[in-house]
């Protein structure tokens, strides 16, 4: 099952970051910076060779037409560079069918179109896709960012939209906190860790399947061995207050993405405690009980009720 989902998250990145070049539209602007007044969404992709794999993505989903057509889109587009960031290929765009590719772009589509000026200050507003899904977004002085990731080149105008170049590509969640961590080969103790703990005072999973948004720093498998787990054995083992003090631990009770983290910032937990974030040398995230910061190693994990982001160390209150 871990190893079906991660294809089928690769493949929905894949198809979001192509749909994602096509779909984000809303208002004008004096700001717009302008190509031809008769080049649609399709044709400003198809002619730009940075977006050479959007452009893959968008004619396998048959969503060419669809983007020529009178809009107005707003298309969040990955370019060449981020699709390489989020480890898409052309190889795995191949590997994507059409309809997959298209749940995936949809994702990234909003059915009008908005311009950099006109982009909800939030932080993290919601907005709804034309596929239905959500997406968060937030200006600032930093610049436009969706679901934690940054808006490269904003306001690339055509005909029947405009199109902001994206850093990454945009997964779409699949499933709650819990199942998304299931679908993760490298959260196996860590769902472990979750079960085991629910089987005492306190029902972690219940906590992390509903209710949110929330923010999990998970703790890798790797996180858990140093900490003294050298197996799933062992997890199972422990006592399950002891671990769901510690996971909650691992909780903040609010969405916050990449973008969301400052230097210095001190996150309240799930169990009133607070962790600390650093952004000095990478990020990292440390516990009161920690000497050593956890390395923030991968960011902006969606899921349905809030975001992942895996760190290598398991957090100590």
């Amino acid at each position: 099952m871990k190893t079906n989902f991660f294809k089928s998250s690769l493949a929905t990145m894949a198809a979001v970051a192509m749909f994602l070049g096509f779909i984000f539209t809303s208002c004008d602007s004096d700001t717009e910076t302008s190509m031809s007044p008769t080049s649609t969404i399709t044709d400003v992709v198809v002619a730009n060779p940075n977006f050479s794999l959007l452009k893959s993505a968008v004619v396998k989903a048959n969503l060419a037409t669809t983007l020529s057509g009178p809009g107005p889109f707003t298309v969040f587009a990955p370019d060449n560079n981020a699709f390489a960031a989020s480890g898409i290929s052309s190889a795995t765009i191949n590997a994507l069918s059409s309809e997959q590719l298209q749940d995936i772009l949809l994702y990234h589509t909003l059915p009008a179109k908005i311009v950099s000026v006109n982009v909800p200050a939030g932080p993290n507003a919601e907005v709804v896709t034309a596929g239905g899904g959500k997406v968060y977004v937030t200006k600032n002085t930093n610049g436009v960012f969706v679901n934690g990731w940054k808006v490269t080149a904003p306001d690339i105008v055509a005909s029947n939209g405009v199109i902001h170049a994206l850093e990454h590509v945009l997964l779409p969640p699949t499933g709650n906190i819990v199942a998304t961590a299931q679908a993760n080969n490298d959260l196996t103790y860590l769902v472990a860790a979750v079960l085991r703990a629910s089987q005492g005072s306190t029902d972690v999973a219940a906590a992390l399947s509903g209710g949110g948004p929330l923010t999990v720093f998970a703790p890798t498998n790797q996180a858990f061995i140093a900490a003294g787990f050298p197996t799933i054995a062992s997890i199972e083992a422990a006592d399950p207050d002891v671990l769901a003090n510690i996971l909650t631990y691992h909780v903040v009770t609010a969405r916050a993405f990449s973008s969301d983290l400052s230097d210095g910032q001190n996150l309240t937990t799930l169990n009133g405690g607070q962790v600390t974030v650093s952004l000095v040398n990478g990020a990292a995230v440390k516990g009161n009980g920690n000497t050593t910061a956890s390395n923030i190693t991968a960011v902006n994990i969606m899921a349905d009720n809030g975001v992942i982001h895996l760190i290598d160390r398991v957090l100590l209150p």
